[in-house]
Formats: C-alpha cells, structure tokens, sequence
C-alpha cells in the first residue's frame, strides 16, 4: 500500500467518491481537501481502486439484520462460494464448550452453531472466536457449517462465520432465546439474518430467560463489562465524544 501511494492515495479516493469532508483543518496549515489536491493518482499500481472502479460491488463484509440480529451482525464474504445458509441450531453458552464439541466430533454437516455469551458484556470483551472456526477446517467442515457469535472474529476466519450479532446475549437479544433444534436462515446476499420461532414461542422463551453471569464478577474486567455499549456502537465503555464539555488540549 505504501509503495502504490500510501495512506493519502486511499483519501483521495475516498474523498473522490464523497465519502470524505474536505474541510478541517490539517496541522500544515491546509484543509484536508487542499492537502489531497496535491497528491497525483498512480495508475501503475493496483493495490488501490478508484471508488469508481472497486474490486468489487459489496467489499469484503457484508452487514446482517433480521430476526436474529436486530440490531446487526456481520460477515465476511470475501471468497466465499456460498452465500444462502439455513439449518438447525447447534446452540453453546461459550467458545470453550464449542470447541469441545468440535474436537469430539459432535458438529454434524448442516447445523448453524450458536455460540453466545460471548459480547462485550458476556465475554467479556468479545472474544474472538478464531480456534473454533479453524478446528472445523481441519476436520473438513469448514464449508458445512454456518457459526454465529455475538463475539467477533479476525480477518483470517474461513467460512460461514457471522459475528457481533447484536443484541448480545448478555442483553437478553434474541441469540440468548436460542434453543438446538430451531431453524436459523441466513442470507448474506439480502442482508438478511431470521430465527424461524414463532414470535409466541420467543415471547414464553424470555419470560423464563435469566443473564447468565460470567466469570468475571470483580476487578476490571468485572467493572468493564458494566460499563460497556453494544458492538453495534463500537462496544464503547463511554458517551463519546458528543457528550464532553472540554477538551484537555484546549485548557
């Protein structure tokens, strides 16, 4: 990237498309527009696209709602064949059993695994779901199976991976009504992400649900896990920005 224009390059494409203001103030005395004027596009590389000319139509995530995930989920699509998946739940309350399960051979081909508790609340921290995914690589199930976590994963996760499904199970979100057995369709072409339950059957399903506590209940991960927003909202531990009356650089 550094060598095909580096991180300006990228500005200039971004601010191309619309998706950047050109107006603040930059520490050379010039607007972030005027700084970008200055920078010539290369077309001898092709590390960076014009925002005219992507690699492709949706980028290598695609964002999930629905049933299951009102407020959100994510996948990443980035090649992958198989863009419909629906099957029956295979339902764990943390990765660690998971994987167990993984290990001993007990995820059958076709089965949407629901791992849950594991957000920034319920982790805590949102843990990442990595060992799991690669465990059912090695044993050949990687293509098989559709996995969906309110925790995350990394850019090096292969498969039908869906995370940061919000709201988390620790918040009581619909993943935490989840039960093995419940069919669970996913379409990362639509957007779309559905638990096929009744909503009569949801409904008796939260009036017996109770959080499930972690085990974490003191020191800082104790105190993080009270404070923390959903990932929806950059799982933030504070209001942001919009909520400061001063900032310490202009005292």
């Amino acid at each position: 990237m550094y060598d095909a224009g580096g991180v300006y390059m990228v500005m200039k494409t971004l601010l191309d498309g619309g998706f950047l203001d050109p107006s603040p103030m930059t520490v050379s005395g010039k607007t972030l527009g005027e700084n970008i004027e200055e920078i010539t596009w290369k077309t001898d590389q092709k590390v960076i696209y014009s925002f005219d000319n992507p690699l492709s139509p949706t980028g290598g995530v695609v964002g999930l709602r629905g049933s299951l995930a009102p407020d959100g989920a994510i996948v990443k699509v980035a090649g992958m064949h198989r863009l419909q998946f629906t099957g029956p739940a295979r339902v764990f309350d943390c990765e660690e059993d998971c994987f167990a399960a993984v290990e001993h051979r007990q995820i059958q081909e076709g089965e949407v695994v629901v791992i849950r508790y594991e957000g920034p609340k319920g982790g805590p921290g949102m843990r990442e779901m990595l060992s799991t995914t690669a465990a059912l690589y090695g044993l050949g199930m990687g293509e098989k199976v559709a996995l969906i976590t309110d925790g995350r994963f990394s850019g090096a996760t292969r498969g039908f991976c869906i995370g940061h499904v919000g709201p988390e199970a620790a918040d009581g979100g619909p993943i935490a009504l989840v039960e093995d057995g419940d069919t669970i369709a996913i379409d990362a072409e639509a957007g779309t992400i559905d638990l096929l339950v009744s909503d009569e059957a949801l409904a008796e399903r939260r009036r017996a649900w109770r959080p499930r506590a972690n085990d974490y209940q003191a020191g800082a991960l104790w105190r993080y896990a009270q404070n923390v927003g959903p990932a929806s909202k950059g799982a933030l531990t504070h209001p942001g920005a919009k909520a400061e009356t001063h900032v310490y650089a202009d005292i």
